[in-house]
């Protein structure tokens, strides 16, 4: 069932110029968990997707789930990897590190952890968004995790419970192509809008930037203000007050906000 539903994820991330699907597996096999994000890794993603389908003992649990890395499991992985030499040469471009780099080592990884952490949020964040366009979320906002799946410390990931197959009613949504086809473009059309204003340099969205117009989601983060949103995302505060109805400049911890972004115009002159 969640082979099936990847399948189809795939086929429509492929269908989109800027994309391209790479499945960690693409037979019904086990792969061990923290050899699944290494092979994103190793697949130079610029995104890591975990498909599930859920269970529960309330049979009455419905809804889909949008999962992101937890600190507690940021900083454990981060742990293991100084401690591994290889891993640690790994996050300087294999450059070889002796005892005294470990500091270097330790800051590096927390500012591409910590980048990633960022991107994982908006990337979740707009994923969950078109979701709720398709059925029931079971939780409001993403939710955090200690997932092995997640802890890759320079990949964006985010883990997808498709909803609840102890529920018959959603074990039968998740059985039907139809639904499944549906469900995969609400996820492609978050990753989609995630990518048209935020894409990794040198990609086609990088090379069409600007050109998409719309609008994309900001979940507020402890320690951001009004202005170092609006510089983030390069658009005027005032836009962003009149976007979101907003009195002031003042914004809340957990407040989502939209983000308007202006399409660039392209002039033509006839020959």
């Amino acid at each position: 069932m969640t082979l099936a539903a990847a399948r189809e994820l795939a086929a429509q991330i492929n269908a989109d110029p800027g994309m391209q699907a790479f499945l960690v597996r693409d037979r019904d096999v086990f792969i061990p968990l923290d050899q699944r994000y290494m092979i994103a890794r190793e697949a130079q993603a610029d995104l890591f997707i975990s498909l599930h389908a859920d269970a529960a003992h309330n049979r009455a649990a419905s809804g889909a789930s949008v999962y992101v890395l937890s600190l507690r499991g940021a900083s454990s992985e981060a742990a293991r990897w100084l401690a591994d030499q290889e891993n640690a040469a790994d996050l300087v471009g294999g450059v070889e590190l002796d005892a005294r780099d470990k500091n270097l080592a330790a800051v590096l990884l927390d500012l591409s952890q910590n980048a990633t952490m960022r991107v994982s949020d908006d990337v979740a964040s707009e994923v969950l968004a078109a979701l709720k366009q398709v059925g029931k979320a079971h939780k409001p906002q993403i939710e955090r995790a200690n997932f092995v799946v997640l802890r890759s410390p320079d990949v964006p990931s985010m883990l997808v419970e498709a909803g609840f197959i102890s529920n018959p009613g959603e074990e039968a949504k998740l059985s039907d192509p139809a639904y499944r086809s549906r469900m995969a473009a609400a996820i492609v059309s978050g990753v989609r809008g995630y990518f048209a204003n935020q894409a990794p340099p040198g990609t086609w969205y990088a090379a069409h930037q600007g050109q998409f117009g719309g609008s994309r989601q900001h979940v507020v983060s402890r320690g951001e203000t009004l202005s170092l949103i609006a510089a983030r995302h390069g658009v005027p505060m005032n836009t962003i007050r009149t976007a979101n109805k907003l009195k002031g400049d003042t914004v809340r911890i957990g407040e989502r906000l939209t983000i308007p972004m202006a399409a660039t115009t392209v002039a033509s002159l006839p020959e």
